[in-house]
């Protein structure tokens, strides 16, 4: 968790992004196995497990508003516990799998705002989670959020414009996911 590549974590989260918002299940499998495995490095049988739970996970959060966030947080639980084995972490799987699925959520409101969200709780979000997996300090790792988020509010302009995947909002989106693992990768390092 605390040795990987910006870069291609990044990359991968953007494309699996992409194929969340477009419905493209099979693709967003591939892209969670890629993103799991320069993420955690775990072994390809936990790899390929974890991305399945994330795949699933993904599938009952995403309709909108009949969505399942409670089989979302076990499906999250179960990619925690798989985590947490793989790092030998100290972790509580339930509790990081609740702060997953919080930030989902407040992101969710924040796309719409009569729900009474706001970017500035997405980004909060974000650092309570990251502060609980990484065990670091919130203010260590707020910027990381604050770039994740500002990625997903270029994401959602992205879905506004009309999902297409030749639009350069999603270099955009890239550029600013890349950026921010960037700053997460130097906060567990501080």
């Amino acid at each position: 968790m605390r040795a990987f590549d910006p870069r291609a974590v990044g990359s991968w989260e953007c494309r699996a992004w992409e194929t969340y918002y477009r419905r493209n299940w099979a693709a967003f499998l591939i892209a969670s196995v890629a993103l799991l495995h320069a993420a955690f490095r775990m072994s390809w049988r936990d790899t390929l497990r974890g991305a399945w739970l994330v795949l699933r996970a993904n599938q009952k959060w995403a309709p909108f508003p009949n969505n399942d966030p409670d089989a979302a947080r076990a499906l999250m639980t179960s990619f925690y516990e798989l985590l947490k084995e793989s790092e030998n972490s100290a972790i509580d799987p339930r509790r990081a799998a609740e702060l997953e699925v919080e930030w989902w959520r407040a992101h969710r409101d924040a796309q719409h705002p009569e729900r009474g969200g706001s970017q500035a709780g997405l980004v909060e979000a974000l650092a309570d989670l990251y502060a609980y997996t990484y065990g670091q300090e919130k203010d260590e790792v707020r910027p990381a959020a604050l770039l994740r988020a500002d990625a997903m509010e270029v994401s959602d302009r992205w879905v506004s414009a009309g999902s297409d995947p030749e639009n350069p909002l999603l270099a955009e989106e890239r550029a600013l996911l890349v950026r921010s693992y960037a700053a997460l990768l130097a906060a567990v390092h501080r």
